[in-house]
């Protein structure tokens, strides 16, 4: 007959929590159903735990007022992931001749569109790297990438459409006179400059207040 050994886990004289068995030939083990709870107990514990620290933080609920792209009011009650796409676009709006104001006796006008097409393409990368199951389940990160977008298609495109191509030809065809006056200069010089200085000057200001927005919303 083949020897058996026994070994058994008490959590108290009268309770047997998990019994051990062997032999040279078996190997056996019964679980008790009040372990078995505390074990089932433990693990949904755990994901609920896991899931309010991780994947559904939530923050407070954020009113914001956005002129670009003619947002208007909006309210979110923004998740961790959220917050993280909004501070990733404000670094890219504060970091470029975007939410700062532009001085026009001292910026380019060149240089600024330069710097604008690099935050639209960032941002449109940005929203375009959101996963798509978290815009379908998550109120809050929809209306952030309407925001995003709304922004960028309804608020810059349409100053760039209109003049980026325009100025763009004009100074390049006016280059050679750089030999005598500064960027500065020259560019006040095109034919529409003051038309096309206003409307940059507008739309900067749309974007410093979009900056504030997000750092509002980042901030909770």
């Amino acid at each position: 007959m083949p020897r058996m050994r026994g070994y058994a886990l008490m959590a108290s004289d009268s309770l047997v929590l998990l019994k051990l068995t062997f032999s040279i030939d078996t190997l056996s083990f019964s679980l008790d159903a009040s372990l078995a709870v505390v074990a089932v107990v433990a693990i949904v514990s755990g994901i609920f735990w896991w899931l309010n620290h991780h994947k559904l933080r939530r923050f407070k609920l954020v009113k914001v007022d956005i002129a670009l792209g003619k947002i208007g009011k909006a309210e979110l009650r923004p998740n961790i992931e959220d917050i993280q796409v909004a501070h990733k676009i404000w670094t890219e709006l504060v970091t470029r001749k975007a939410a700062i104001p532009i001085d026009p006796d001292h910026d380019v006008i060149v240089e600024v569109y330069d710097s604008w097409y690099a935050l639209f393409t960032k941002v449109r990368e940005l929203v375009s790297s959101i996963p798509a199951e978290l815009i379908k389940e998550e109120k809050s990160t929809k209306e952030l990438v309407r925001i995003a977008t709304s922004t960028l298609n309804n608020g810059l495109r349409p100053h760039l459409t209109r003049w980026q191509a325009r100025f763009r030809g004009w100074y390049e065809a006016n280059s050679d006179r750089l030999k005598e006056l500064t960027p500065q200069e020259l560019q006040k010089q095109y034919p529409e400059y003051l038309e096309l200085i206003t409307d940059m000057k507008q739309i900067n200001q749309q974007m410093i207040i979009y900056a504030e927005e997000l750092k509002r919303l980042i901030d909770g």
